[in-house]
């Protein structure tokens, strides 16, 4: 972990090569973003892999983390890592697709999204369309932040339009594009 009450903890790796987890660099970049505003904060961690960017919010001080994987391995890891952090109280894991949790009512609407799905499949683009399909997932002034390669990134195409989010900014490290978006008020 990079900073806050779990920091310095080494955190586990998924098995294989299912995954492609956040580097220090860039997770340490997203959070000076965030700054403070993470703290109280209710975030979704899509796609979760080893939980690594959740569980960074909650060691800042986030109030709740919804982690939404598809995969056993990758949701046993995320379970295991917040253990070892002692941040479980504040997390709930959620083995599924993630597209089927975005339909579901909300229990809650969140102030950060964070969507890292598998590479070069295009589902940042699915995955992005449907959090601005329903908007009641996200708080008043939530951000949504995707997390893609560089090589991925294309504009939306024909009806592929967003009438809840707008792009903001975009940071570029290495092989990691973070983009992100902000709700519009309607």
């Amino acid at each position: 972990m990079i900073s806050g009450t779990a920091r310095g903890r080494r955190l586990r790796s998924v098995p294989g090569d299912t995954t492609r987890p956040i580097t220090d660099r860039v997770r340490e970049a997203l959070f000076n973003i965030l700054g403070p505003d993470v703290q109280g904060a209710r975030m979704l961690d899509l796609f979760a892999g080893t939980g690594s960017v959740g569980i960074e919010a909650l060691s800042r001080g986030a109030a709740h983390v919804t982690f939404v994987d598809l995969n056993r391995l990758p949701v046993a890891t995320v379970k295991a890592n917040l253990k070892a952090t002692g941040l479980e109280a504040g997390a709930q894991v959620w083995q599924g697709d993630a597209f089927a949790f975005l339909e579901r009512t909300p229990a809650q609407a969140y102030d950060y999204v964070y969507i890292a799905p598998p590479q070069y499949k295009g589902l940042w683009k699915r995955a992005l369309l449907a959090v601005d399909a329903h908007p009641e997932l996200l708080s008043e002034d939530a951000w949504v932040m995707v997390q893609i390669h560089p090589v991925e990134m294309e504009p939306l195409e024909g009806g592929e339009v967003l009438c809840n989010l707008a792009e903001f900014d975009r940071r570029h490290y290495g092989s990691t594009l973070l983009i992100f978006y902000e709700r519009l008020y309607n």
